[in-house]
């Protein structure tokens, strides 16, 4: 009798809380630790980020921060959406940003810089540039400049660590002040 009473009150309960933990990490949600400054300022080394799965890859958009897997760096980063499927990017010797021709302001960039160049982005593949472009090893910079949409896990929605940082993403000279 005693033992029926354990299984029931105890391992059950954490059986079936384990099991929805895991589903839900596997299919929703996840959180990631971010362990450099090509983010920064809008993300700081030893950030815990939110991040949910994307199943629909045409829900992402240009200015997303998001989470995803690169072959050729063997690692998960995570860095904003430059370029989209078909988009021709280009960073001109100022270091401007043009997508498909039109100037992209970018109110995230604190620290301008890097490399240069035109990008044309083949269907069903992502360009990616972290923040800190003085700081980032990004797209620019890599052999494979672009990254499937099967490597894409999931779209970052807002910092949990910090406690001083909770919440939504805050960008720009403001996020340097925090």
């Amino acid at each position: 009798m005693e033992s029926k009473k354990i299984l029931k009150e105890w391992i059950m309960p954490i059986g079936i809380a384990v099991l929805l933990a895991f589903l839900i990490n596997q299919f929703l949600f996840f959180q990631v630790s971010v362990p450099t400054k090509s983010m920064y300022p809008t993300i700081k080394p030893g950030d815990r980020i939110i991040v949910t799965r994307v199943y629909n890859k045409k829900s992402l958009k240009r200015g997303d921060i998001v989470v995803f897997y690169s072959d050729e760096l063997q690692e998960t980063l995570i860095k904003r959406l430059i370029g989209l499927p078909g988009d021709e990017v280009k960073i001109d010797n100022s270091r401007q940003l043009y997508v498909n021709g039109e100037k992209i302001e970018q109110p995230y960039v604190v620290y301008n810089g890097g490399v240069g160049g035109t990008f044309k982005v083949p269907e069903g593949k992502y360009f990616f540039m972290g923040d800190n472009r003085a700081n980032s090893w990004d797209s620019r910079y890599w052999n494979q400049h672009y990254i499937s949409e099967s490597k894409i896990k999931g779209k970052a929605r807002f910092i949990i660590f910090p406690f001083n940082r909770f919440g939504k993403f805050v960008y720009g000279e403001s996020a340097e002040v925090e």
